[in-house]
């Protein structure tokens, strides 16, 4: 079978949905790979490149469509591109399902299968696919670039000799892929960066990157992620007048604001009023990442630039990917590449369209002439941690008994050891000469004293108390030397055996002392 990727139509658009590289592993999966002529160029990919991974070059995107039985596309197909599907051809593209009837209709009539990329379910076995996880993560890496662009300061704080220049303050609503991605970069930027989202589990992973996380002082219960699909739910009236009071409290702080918040299959919430953009300071930014669904800001103007009366600029792009298109194609088609991977478990070059598998189900919207959107929610939701288990918190008293008990338990295993120990002993002294008792009974009590000190310790704690051991070592190879030269052969085998044994650590001992100081001592 043949796969190719046409050059894309929407306007602007300047990804490719097949690399060079990618072709070389889709050719390892059995498949021949063509592309539509000058569809790489925008990405930085020539016809040349293409041809020197042994991709055919199609003139024109109507011949690819004829000559290809899978097509893989990054944007939407548009309505000639949708004429051209034909019966068991696979086209593997964005598809926005949810507000496409008429694409859905048109490939249910020309009996073609659809894989639509946003819809690849959000498990743990579906990461590599996840194209929405990827162009989120360069859209939000992209905010922050496009923000310093806008912005009329240094990003971190300097003090020079021409006076002090503060850090820029930093807000970003959402920490979804993109909020995340566009911490990352702000705090290595070296702002001050504050973040919000309505999960409150997400604020290890805020505060893990060196941001500040925003909290709300209210109480609601959040629907567990794994039933949204990784997404955040729709909030109460209650929580939203909560939250616009936070940000209407922080807008007149922050030099930069970049909102992310988006919900399935929904118009962007609006989070960042007029009243907000009047009280931020002059020269301040605003980086709409939701301009696309109608924007998290009241004022955002979809894919323009604008700037307030009061200095505010506000930044609405819809194509953040596309401004980076060599690093997203490649993310994109690594993500494709991955799909096909999954379509062909025989890497025989032929498709195996199984729709019992939660991923390939999840992301097909249409099948063998008919409509298979929406897909059932995965079998396997493995998003969202399990909320930590709270233990109940003790009393005064119970946390006595417990003690009490635990005291009573250590005594028993105690008092058993000592008596077995001894019993046996004496069961020892029944026998053996009284010269061999008195090296058995200092045997016997070095053992103890050994398994009292060292066997408790915890396996970690070991090389830093290394030097402790080395000196017990050293006393135990003392011990042996002097009975060494005993005229019992019993005697001197159990000496020889404790020289080796404690040699070895004691060398040991020093060996891994010695890498440990290393560590820490200047090249």
């Amino acid at each position: 079978m043949k796969i190719g990727a046409p050059k894309e139509t929407f306007a602007g658009e300047a990804r490719v949905a097949m690399t060079p590289d990618s072709a070389k592993q889709l050719q390892k999966l059995g498949y021949d790979c063509a592309i539509e002529s000058g569809a790489g160029e925008a990405a930085g990919f020539s016809n040349a490149m293409y041809k020197d991974a042994g991709v055919e070059v199609l003139k024109t995107g109507a011949a690819l469509f004829k000559a290809c039985d899978i097509v893989a596309k990054v944007r939407q197909p548009d309505a000639t591109e949708l004429k051209r599907l034909r019966k068991d051809q696979t086209l593997i593209s964005f598809f926005n399902p949810a507000a496409n009837d008429e694409g859905m209709e048109a490939a249910k009539a020309k009996g073609a299968n659809v894989i639509a990329m946003e819809m690849v379910p959000r498990i743990s076995r579906a990461q590599k696919m996840d194209a929405l996880s990827s162009m989120a993560n360069i859209a939000g890496y992209r905010a922050v670039i496009e923000a310093g662009n806008n912005f009329g300061r240094f990003f971190t704080g300097q003090i020079t000799a021409a006076g002090k220049v503060p850090p820029a303050k930093v807000l970003v609503v959402g920490a979804g892929v993109a909020g995340l991605a566009a911490i990352g970069t702000s705090t290595s930027l070296g702002a001050i960066t504050l973040a919000f989202d309505v999960r409150p589990e997400v604020a290890e992973q805020v505060e893990s990157m060196g941001a500040e996380f925003v909290y709300l002082d209210f109480e609601e219960e959040q629907a567990d992620g794994a039933t949204s699909g990784g997404y955040a739910s729709v909030s109460s009236p209650e929580f939203r007048e909560a939250q616009l009071a936070k940000f209407r409290e922080l807008a007149p702080e922050v030099d930069i604001v970049i909102t992310t918040a988006l919900i399935p299959n929904r118009e962007a919430p609006e989070l960042w009023t007029e009243d907000m953009v009047q009280a931020m300071k002059p020269g301040s930014v605003i980086v709409d990442l939701a301009a696309e669904k109608g924007g998290n800001c009241k004022l955002t103007v979809m894919d323009e630039k604008i700037v307030t009366d009061n200095g505010v600029t506000i930044v609405g792009y819809t194509d953040f990917p596309s401004r980076m298109a060599a690093q997203a194609s490649t993310l994109y088609a690594t993500n494709i590449r991955h799909m096909m991977t999954d379509l062909t478990p025989e890497k025989d070059g032929q498709i195996n369209h199984d729709m019992e598998d939660d991923v390939i189900r999840g992301a097909t919207v249409a099948f063998e002439g008919e409509i298979t959107f929406p897909p059932p929610p995965p079998k396997v939701q493995a998003i969202a941690a399990k909320p930590k288990e709270v233990a109940p918190e003790l009393t005064a008293e119970e946390k006595r008994a417990a003690e009490v008990e635990a005291f009573k338990k250590e005594t028993r295993n105690q008092v058993t050891l000592l008596a077995v120990g001894g019993a046996l002993l004496l069961a020892v002294g029944l026998v053996a000469p009284a010269s061999f008792m008195q090296h058995f009974i200092v045997f016997v009590l070095s053992v103890f004293i050994g398994f009292q000190v060292i066997w408790g310790v915890a396996h970690s704690l070991h090389t830093p108390l290394m030097a402790v051991t080395n000196a017990i070592s050293s006393i135990v190879i003392l011990g042996a030397l002097m009975q060494i030269g005993s005229g019992s052969f019993l005697v001197i085998l159990l000496s020889a055996l404790a020289v080796f044994m404690t040699g070895i650590n004691i060398f040991g001992g020093f060996m891994v002392t010695r890498r440990m100081l290393a560590m820490f001592q200047k090249s």
